[in-house]
């Protein structure tokens, strides 16, 4: 059995369904099935009962999920070792504008714990760009938000955060429980720079043209609502100072955390970063 194989088998064997595995895996479905298919061919065992709501698992296959897990576990540690070995063991990570995640501070821990001998080099990037430098090849992998052009790159959701409108306190419109985009029509926004990937400009701006002063971080984002009045567009996760507070809105899709990578990059080190990534941000 190839671990490519088993990486494929483990991706159908956790989302229970073969096109969100395959978005996962970023490839197209039929091939997957058909690597899936050839497995249970070698094996002489049928891995999943297939019906038209999805997959389940059959005995075999969940015994095969567990021995896979490990073997591909102990296949990254042992890449992982030789890298380490061959003094190649650093990791490049871009970390989006505010860093005080509490799932990345989970994350930081059991990668440690993980691989104590990696060297992680952390490079804190503001809101002009999404990818934190992975298209200019300054970063291995990005933890972020999307929306951006994933052209090249490899994106993993890690979680979706509810999107609220940041205003001061004594804004007539801070005391709503729920407000919607329209309610928010003929107000000045905070904007980013000329140039900013458009998709995440797009979405920061409610999908509408705005007016409003230019900022380039979290903290510039604040002050401009403290200062001036502005408005626009916060995950709720995130806490505002004093001053400030924050309304959910309705017609706004959930802001989504990801790690992005090149989508051609097959080092251990990543790799492994991306499944405890996983699991830290996990709800």
């Amino acid at each position: 059995m190839e671990l490519r194989t088993l990486r494929y088998f483990v991706a159908v064997a956790e989302e229970l369904h073969f096109g969100r595995a395959a978005t996962r895996l970023h490839m197209s479905q039929p091939p997957l099935s058909r690597a899936v298919r050839q497995l249970e061919t070698s094996i002489g065992a049928r891995l999943f009962d297939r019906t038209p709501a999805g997959v389940s698992l059959t005995r075999a296959g969940t015994v095969l999920l567990e021995e896979a897990r490990d073997l591909l576990e102990r296949a990254g540690r042992a890449a992982v070792r030789v890298a380490v070995a061959a003094g190649a063991a650093t990791l490049t990570v871009g970390i989006l504008g505010d860093s005080t995640d509490e799932a990345a501070t989970r994350l930081a821990g059991a990668y440690r714990r993980r691989h104590p001998g990696v060297e992680v080099r952390i490079r804190e990037t503001d809101l002009t760009d999404p990818t934190c430098g992975l298209h200019a090849g300054l970063v291995d992998v990005a933890l972020t938000r999307g929306p951006f052009d994933e052209t090249g790159l490899a994106v993993r959701e890690l979680r979706a955060d509810p999107v609220g409108v940041l205003l001061r306190t004594d804004d007539p419109l801070a005391g709503r429980d729920l407000l919607r985009l329209a309610d928010l029509g003929d107000r000045r926004w905070f904007l980013f720079p000329a140039g900013t990937d458009p998709r995440w400009q797009a979405y920061w701006n409610g999908g509408e043209p705005r007016e409003g002063p230019v900022v380039r971080g979290v903290e510039e984002c604040r002050q401009a609502v403290l200062w001036n009045g502005t408005v626009g567009i916060t995950p709720l996760s995130h806490r505002p100072v004093r001053g400030l507070t924050e309304v959910p809105l309705a017609d706004m899709a959930p802001s989504r955390v990801v790690a992005a990578w090149n989508a051609q990059d097959t080092n251990p080190l990543l790799r492994s970063f991306v499944e405890l990534a996983a699991a830290a941000y996990r709800p």
